[in-house]
């Protein structure tokens, strides 16, 4: 649950150019309450101050019935106490346990055994005795077991998920704690009184549990090269501050000995209205809502925050190099401290950012990527309250060292610091940012998160509307003063090594007793929030024949859907050939980004589509290859005609393929050391046997046989395939078709590809594991069964089984594995639905358990496998969460055409929701019961495991069934 803010840019910035008179802060009243705006802000916040001194901001839209919903509070591991790193975060997670009023069977029963586990944590902590520890946390253990028998699990997720809520969930970062939710707007009333309740009295209930949690997740992180190479870069940049002094997840040492005194006082001293704020963006009507919030949360008294202290850092007068080993591939880091967020040089610090890396014309993307000097680089602006930090990160290219990465990476900050950079490029980017912008305020979810940002950042949102106006009146000579200022040789670099980690640790897995979590049953207070009264909205069904325009482009169809809301567009050709049909597609694809033409170099090429904000990319997958052209409508025109152009003269590079040769085998050698990529190998090896989709891939030899010309042509023969014409913008279909014939040509016959390569699915007849060695703590285990062919009839069944089995915090395999019997971090399991109507469905579940939890954890998923636990209000949960989640869904823009072109390879003519929405209310407990012994129960698995054989051995994985050990080139097909 923690979110490591990066931010490319400020939280927002408008889309009009204007003057900075023009962003005032005015005051207004409306509905009986003073409010605060900024003018000219296109996501039209209002800003309250309640009484107590909450903060809550409203930005009202109503495109979709639903409303994203933070509740912030600025607190986070800056300033959790050194003697308890790691308490924000904790707190985060104990704060979906409920209250005295939610959450509990029996309070006056309940509390009495929580007490005794107060104090027995405050006779754990006192003592070093490891012989008396054991005997005390079997007390906690033994003692939890009894206070477990009055409390229900996860109450919080069931109201929630009663109402429509989605996305539930928390995060923890350096200077904040944000609690999320996305609810309908028919559901306010029943969201604030969840949210007043929640924070009046939290209990710290069901502790050691969600402790093991936690040391899940502080064990990934263990398991995380990447989590290392941040901590390092960030603890040699700031030796006095706690963003480098300490971790948001805390210390082994502090997680091993948590005291839940000190995690009250923690919630005393800065969960207060006057430190807190409630965030809303959607469909609702202010005046009603800041009177709710204001009902909701006038019992918090206001008191005095202590402010965050702390002797400023000394300058790094020398380069600072560590290293990193660990298992991932070789990269490096570098990283230069700059000003906090409210100095005046944050523009330029964003600005900086953003000149190094765009995508697509900044001095890394120019001078290294595109001319494929290394294998990818990019820089980013970190910005914090304190200090701020420019981040490059790099990785070496076949044959090439980090310390030539690093050279290669500091000589463009030397480019910068010269002004050897394009005048033309700061206008460009505010140009882009424009475009950015444009976009961030369409979806009332964004909205909010950039509200939301700006508060816990404590940024004056005046700035933030005003970002852009700002940000185009920097000139050439500051930036390069703010180089000469800021970028010498002050800086830390972490090199990441690939080798074996001698410094491996791990928590170990304490003696935990399951507890109860009573899921079947519900407190009155839970009763009392489902009897509020809410309207449901009506869905919204799409049809296709309506809602999607059609037309011909010569042979092409084209299938439109205006854009009525603001000046952008997206156009795309779907070409009907894909990696299926001729796996050098995807290869060609690549090619053409490093190409320019008999009058264009591949950079100004890369120049001239960011001058005017715009973009294309060609992406080629397993059946068809889609060309993307996006940006302001103004600019259309140029735009296809910058693609048209380099697809009809583009010329061939040899050294250019040379390059990205040498970078794709240096790709291919970093995916062996990844293990996501081993797990997803894996699994592909479970769905269609030891020759599939994964592995579908050039040996090395045909890769290095590929030529420059070959590439070059299949580029240009891509037009001359079947096609669709996908747009949605705000041009006219008629000009849309009259424009693209004068400069898009399609054949009056089409060529047709090469046969398409399928993969049949294959049937598990016994159980077996599939394993793969990786060098890490913990044991990453997928279950595979294919199942039977798509029938759109089982769509609502599937539907309903996967919420009330394994998809979300309230389902069987999260309460089970996670809430009670402590043994994962992450865990679901999933009937997945095939995308075509030929494929067939298939079961996945997973666990992600420290490597000495793996045999419990593999128990208690094939447990729940084989009998699955009836709770016939959770089935209830299950069914009214499907239903409200297509009553408040509105597919829109261009969604609307990917839709239609889902059905129609399911071989569906309308709305699937449709057929859902009617059916949803007549499954059954019984109809649940058969899904699972049809296709779940009692049938053979294949075990996906991804772990180290010296944690897991060999014998432990027999009992699963038969052993295959999968090597590298087996999984990868190179």
């Amino acid at each position: 649950m923690i979110r490591k803010k990066l931010l490319m840019l400020s939280a927002v910035a408008i889309m009009f150019s204007a003057n900075a008179q023009e962003y005032q802060w005015k005051e207004a009243k409306s509905g009986g309450y003073t409010y605060r705006y900024v003018t000219n802000d296109p996501t039209q916040a209002r800003f309250y101050t309640l009484k107590n001194g909450l903060t809550v901001i409203l930005s009202p839209t109503k495109k979709d019935p639903r409303i994203q919903a933070f509740v912030a509070t600025k607190a986070g591991s800056k300033t959790d106490p050194s003697t308890n790193t790691g308490l924000a975060h904790y707190l985060e997670h104990m704060l979906f346990k409920g209250t005295d009023q939610y959450g509990s069977l029996d309070w006056a029963k309940e509390k009495p055994e929580l007490d005794k586990i107060d104090a027995l944590y405050e006779q754990y902590n006192k003592s070093k005795n490891e012989n008396e520890r054991k005997a005390i946390y079997k007390k906690i253990d033994s003692v939890s077991g009894v206070a477990s028998k009055y409390a229900i699990a996860n109450e919080y997720d069931k109201m929630m998920t009663a109402m429509g809520a989605q996305g539930t969930n928390a995060w923890t970062s350096f200077e904040e704690t944000v609690y999320t939710d996305d609810v309908p707007s028919s559901s306010l009333d029943k969201y604030l009184a969840v949210q007043g309740e929640r924070f009046r009295n939290p209990v710290l209930r069901i502790f050691h549990t969600e402790l093991e949690a936690v040391y899940e997740e502080k064990n990934r992180s263990l398991d995380s090269d990447g989590s290392k190479v941040f901590e390092t870069l960030f603890s040699n940049l700031f030796k006095n501050h706690n963003y480098g002094k300490q971790t948001t997840i805390g210390t082994i040492e502090h997680l091993k000995n948590p005291s839940l005194v000190e995690i009250r006082k923690y919630f005393n001293t800065y969960y207060v209205p006057n430190n807190m704020g409630v965030i809303m963006s959607g469909d609702f009507d202010p005046d009603q809502a800041i009177a709710k919030i204001d009902k909701t949360f006038s019992y918090m008294q206001s008191k005095p925050v202590p402010k965050y202290t702390f002797q400023p850092e000394e300058p790094i007068t020398a380069p600072i190099v560590k290293e990193v080993i660990g298992p991932d591939a070789e990269n490096i880091g570098i990283a230069f401290r700059l000003p906090g967020n409210k100095d005046k040089d944050v523009l330029l610090a964003d600005l900086v950012g953003e000149i190094l890396t765009n995508g697509k014309a900044g001095l890394l993307d120019l001078n290294l990527v595109k001319q494929q000097k290394l294998l990818r680089a990019s820089a980013f602006t970190f910005t914090l309250q304190d200090y701020g930090v420019l981040w490059l990160n790099a990785a070496p290219t076949t044959g090439q060292s980090l310390e030539e990465v690093q050279k290669l990476v500091l000589n463009e900050i030397e480019n910068l610091k010269k002004g050897n950079f394009d005048a033309d490029l700061l206008p460009s980017i505010v140009n882009n940012i424009k475009k950015q912008k444009i976009q961030s305020t369409e979806k009332y979810g964004d909205r909010a998160r950039l509200l939301q940002s700006a508060f816990n950042d404590e940024i004056d949102w005046k700035d933030q509307v005003a970002y852009v106006n700002d940000l185009s009146k920097i000139k050439k000579e500051d930036v390069v003063a703010f180089a000469n200022k800021y970028l010498g040789n002050n800086y830390v670099a972490v090199l990441k090594r690939k080798g074996e980690n001698k410094d491996s640790q791990k928590i170990d897995k304490p003696a935990i007793t399951p507890v109860e979590t009573n899921a079947d049953k519900q407190s009155a207070f839970v009763k009392s929030v489902n009897d509020l009264p809410a309207t449901a909205s009506e869905p919204v069904f799409l049809d296709f024949d309506k809602d999607i325009q059609k037309s011909k482009l010569g042979q092409a169809e084209v299938l439109y859907v205006p854009n009525k809301d603001n000046q952008l567009y997206r156009l795309r050709y779907r070409y009907k050939i894909g990696t299926g049909n001729d796996l050098k597609q995807s290869l060609a694809a690549q090619y053409l980004q490093f190409l320019g033409t008999d009058k264009k170099s591949s950079e100004q090429i890369s120049k001239d589509f960011y001058k005017i904000a715009s973009s294309f990319s060609v992406a080629a997958g397993e059946e068809y290859t889609t060309v993307t052209i996006e940006g302001l409508q103004e600019n259309f025109d140029q735009a296809v005609k910058l693609y048209e152009d380099l697809i009809l003269n583009a010329r061939p590079d040899e050294t250019a393929l040379a390059a990205l040769k040498a970078r794709i085998s240096k790709a291919r050698k970093d995916a062996k050391a990844n293990k996501g990529a081993i797990l997803q190998g894996l699994t592909s090896y479970a769905l269609y046997g030891p020759k599939n989709k994964f592995n579908n891939t050039f040996s090395d030899a045909e890769l290095n046989a590929i030529t420059a010309q070959e590439l070059v042509d299949k580029m240009k023969n891509l037009n001359n395939y079947e096609q669709t014409v996908i747009y949605y913008g705000p041009e006219s279909l008629k000009n849309l078709t009259a424009k693209l014939e004068k400069v898009h040509k399609v054949p009056a016959n089409f060529v047709q590809p090469s046969p398409l390569k399928t993969f049949a699915q294959i049937p598990q007849t016994k159980n077996q594991v599939l394993f793969t060695d990786y060098d890490m703590v913990q044991a990453e285990t997928r279950w595979i069964r294919n199942t039977s062919k798509y029938d759109a009839a089982n769509t609502p069944i599937v539907n309903v089984f996967n919420n009330y089995f394994g998809g979300g915090m309230g389902s069987i395999v999260f309460q089970t594995i996670r809430e009670s019997k402590a043994l994962a971090y992450s865990t679901y399991g999933f009937y997945v639905q095939p995308t075509k109507q030929t494929d067939e469905y298939y079961m996945m579940s997973y666990v992600g358990s420290q490597a000495d939890k793996f045999n419990e954890a593999t128990v208690a998923m094939n447990e729940l496998l084989t009998k699955m636990p009836e709770l016939p209000v959770n089935l209830e949960l299950a069914k009214s969460s499907v239903k409200k989640d297509i009553q408040t869904e509105r597919i829109m823009q261009d969604d609307i055409i990917f839709s239609y072109l889902t059905a129609k390879q399911l071989g569906l003519k309308d709305d699937i929701r449709k057929q859902v929405y009617s059916s949803v209310d007549k499954i059954s407990m019984d109809d649940l019961k058969k899904f699972h012994a049809t296709n779940i129960s009692g049938k053979p698995y294949t075990y996906a495991l991804v772990a180290s054989e010296k944690k897991v051995n060999m014998d432990d994985m027999k009992k699963l069934g038969e052993v295959k050990k999968i090597s590298l080139e087996e999984l990868f097909g190179y």
